[in-house]
């Protein structure tokens, strides 16, 4: 018998949940390495209060490979909805469960994996690390901004680099090890800058990623990002991704080739969020990087924007579709290795 695809997705917000949801049909050995340094919305309150690892890119993920009682499930995702209170008002549930669990257990991680034990996770969710740290962003006029709000602020000078407040961050138990035991490591899609690359701050992980014998796969973002993207290419995406893995191990670039119906790219471009249209010059650009482009229809063009309290929405990755292009890729290098 073929022993199941052994999965990791790194990321946050709703990219790395989305590929999730599509691979979990797939293989029930999943796990999610998830970014902990939000700063933004009930996230952010939560961890001024309780001082914990952002909570809420972790209950995203929880909540797409939950297989146990759905009330528990939709609760987790669950929002207050109240005008007597400023800091409730918003305020998901699960993130203060995971909080309230770390302070119970004494250790986020074992929050997490309690939570992932009454959930009856289908997988395994870890934060990428453990310490409380910050997202800090040097930017082309020289300043420093501090936490991840302020760096995908709008109205600010580039980006030129980003790091962590803290020195020394180290990677949770046990992810390093998922990443060398995986078939397929997948990042993104999602912010590039306080989403992706922000979970190869932490050495160990992208160290891990970069000399990893599996297949790594950026799942390229299909929009430019105010306020942290603008006037950036396809290319200049995954050259960011490369060099914050230390300039190699990045196999495959996956990008979107349907092209999304023109209301759709009005309601974004309305926005700043322009998309990124894969042409010839950017593919050939892209393996002039090193990095495979495999361009494939991920998009879900048929649902309209999202409404994400106090969030950017952009051109979604249907799941399905993006798990299909993954799985083929796999099968092209491992002929003798097919899915459950």
């Amino acid at each position: 018998m073929i022993a199941p695809l052994r999965v990791v997705c790194v990321g946050g917000g709703l990219g790395a949940p989305t590929v999730m949801a599509g691979l979990r049909a797939h293989t029930p050995d999943i796990t999610g390495l998830i970014g902990v340094t939000d700063s933004g919305r009930s996230t952010g309150k939560v961890r001024i209060a309780l001082d914990v690892p952002a909570p809420g890119d972790i209950r995203n993920a929880l909540t797409v490979l939950a297989e146990g009682d759905p009330v528990l499930t939709r609760l987790m995702a669950h929002r207050f909805d109240t005008d007597k209170s400023e800091d409730l008002n918003g305020m998901a549930f699960g993130n203060l469960f995971l909080a309230a669990l770390t302070q119970q257990e004494g250790s986020f991680l074992r929050a997490v994996e309690e939570a992932s034990r009454l959930l009856k996770l289908r997988g395994r969710v870890l934060p990428v690390t453990l310490y409380n740290t910050h997202l800090c962003a040097e930017l082309a006029d020289g300043s420093v901004v501090e936490e991840e709000v302020q760096v995908r602020g709008v109205g600010k000078a580039a980006i030129t680099r980003i790091l962590l407040k803290d020195d020394s961050v180290a990677a949770t138990p046990g992810s390093v090890e998922a990443i060398e035991a995986a078939d397929l490591i997948t990042l993104g899609p999602g912010s590039l800058y306080t989403t992706v690359c922000a979970c190869l701050l932490v050495p160990q992980i992208a160290r891990a990623i970069a000399n990893a014998r599996g297949l790594v796969v950026y799942v390229a973002n299909t929009t430019r990002q105010p306020g942290q993207t603008d006037g950036l290419s396809l290319s200049d995406h995954v050259r960011a991704v490369q060099d914050y893995l230390g300039g190699s191990g990045l196999d495959v670039a996956l990008i979107n080739s349907d092209t999304p119906p023109d209301h759709l790219r009005r309601h974004y471009a309305a926005q700043g969020l322009e998309y990124m249209e894969p042409t010839a010059i950017e593919l050939e650009t892209i393996r002039g990087l090193g990095v495979r482009p495999v361009a494939a229809p991920v998009i879900d063009k048929w649902s309209g924007p999202r409404d994400l309290w106090l969030k950017q929405d952009t051109i979604r990755h249907d799941a399905e579709h993006v798990a299909r292009a993954l799985v083929s890729l796999l099968d092209e290098r491992r002929p003798a290795l097919r899915a459950l």
